[in-house]
């Protein structure tokens, strides 16, 4: 049976999914993408028209699916909004312990491309956080926490420490103290 054009663009951002989380941007060709994905680097070029517009694709394709992780464990935490603000950072902790875990992609990709901060991917980034970020402010104020888009920007500001410190340190307990902050500054703004 054929491929179509969706089954292979599925096949190349998988591919470059794997290698640049692993390997970073930099370190990874698209030789190295067209070669994990089983295809011709023209193939590659017949979907993505440059290896920056494969690393945007990378991140947009993260973009939902990291998401909609932080709301599973938001919404399946017992408890009140302390406990369901804190099972995010639980759920990243847990991820945090597994060894091909290296860190949020894209503040790894940001730091890789901080030269650029024009890059599309950069930009795609940025609005994945502030996706994030606008999502807690909706649940916060839902929940009538007071000043919640301030809230909600220190709770991301925990977040982004977490998963820098983690991947620093190597030591998901970083992720599990920047949530018990979140915890209490949750506690104190409701």
């Amino acid at each position: 049976m054929p491929r179509t054009r969706t089954d292979t663009k599925h096949r190349i951002l998988t591919a470059a999914n794997r290698l640049f989380y692993a390997e970073g941007i930099r370190a990874v060709s698209v030789d190295a993408v067209a070669e994990k994905a089983k295809i011709t680097k023209k193939t590659l070029y017949y979907h993505f028209r440059s290896k920056d517009d494969l690393v945007t694709e990378y991140l947009k394709s993260r973009d939902q699916p990291n998401l909609d992780a932080f709301r599973t464990w938001f919404d399946a935490a017992d408890g009140g909004l302390t406990d369901q603000v804190y099972a995010i950072f639980e759920g990243v902790a847990r991820g945090a312990k597994h060894p091909k875990w290296r860190g949020c992609g894209f503040l790894r990709t940001a730091g890789e491309l901080a030269s650029t901060p024009g890059h599309p991917a950069v930009k795609a980034g940025a609005a994945h956080k502030k996706r994030f970020e606008k999502w807690l402010e909706e649940t916060f104020a839902a929940a009538g926490a007071a000043a919640p888009a301030t809230l909600a920007r220190r709770v991301t500001l925990l977040l982004e420490g977490a998963f820098a410190a983690s991947l620093i340190h190597r030591d998901a307990t970083y992720i599990l103290e920047a949530g018990e902050a979140a915890r209490d500054m949750v506690a104190l703004s409701t």
